[in-house]
């Protein structure tokens, strides 16, 4: 089977020109919904499942989505389970959101502390790595014990890593080379 993320790319880029011509936070919040929907071990479970048709699936999978979904979503989601391709909306969702992130000149951030970060660091790291990466960045914060100390950012494909953990690692190296 071809992977996830060839099968998603043309649906994700389809569904981006839709939400573009219309209203593309809606239509954001909307795609997200249907990804954690979809998500759900129990709507895996049944669309999965080859007793069940496919118009069946589809208006599970709407009545289990919370907000009022538009004509073109509704469709969407019709288009989605007549090929069985209603596992792929993970998937769809995260490359939905790579390109709203990319017309909006936005990225995400993702920091890894050792230690819980105040609002005042976070906000001043964004700030200083928004002006590195010249785009507005959108941070996630997890704590990693592991890192012993310091940060490590990952933007896109770049990782800036200041851990303890990676200076341990560059001296382990150094050391056994």
């Amino acid at each position: 089977m071809a992977e996830l993320a060839t099968i998603a790319r043309p649906y994700a880029e389809a569904l981006f020109r839709v939400a573009k011509s219309t209203n593309l936070t809606a239509w954001a919040e909307v795609v997200g919904e249907m990804a954690q929907v979809a998500a759900h071990p129990d709507v895996m479970a049944m669309v999965q499942n080859p007793k069940i048709p496919a118009t069946t699936a589809a208006g599970i999978f709407l009545s289990a989505l919370k907000s009022p979904l538009t004509e073109q979503a509704t469709n969407f989601v019709n288009t989605l389970a007549s090929y069985h391709r209603l596992l792929v909306l993970p998937e769809i969702a995260a490359q939905f959101h790579v390109l709203k992130n990319a017309h909006d000149g936005a990225a995400d951030a993702l920091i890894s502390s050792a230690f819980a970060l105040t609002e005042a660091q976070v906000s001043q790291l964004c700030a200083d790595l928004e002006a590195k990466f010249g785009r507005k960045l959108q941070a996630n914060v997890s704590i990693d014990p592991s890192l012993i100390g310091g940060v490590r950012i990952e933007v896109g494909d770049e990782v800036l890593d200041t851990s303890v953990r990676a200076k341990l690692q560059q001296m382990q190296l150094a050391l056994t080379a």
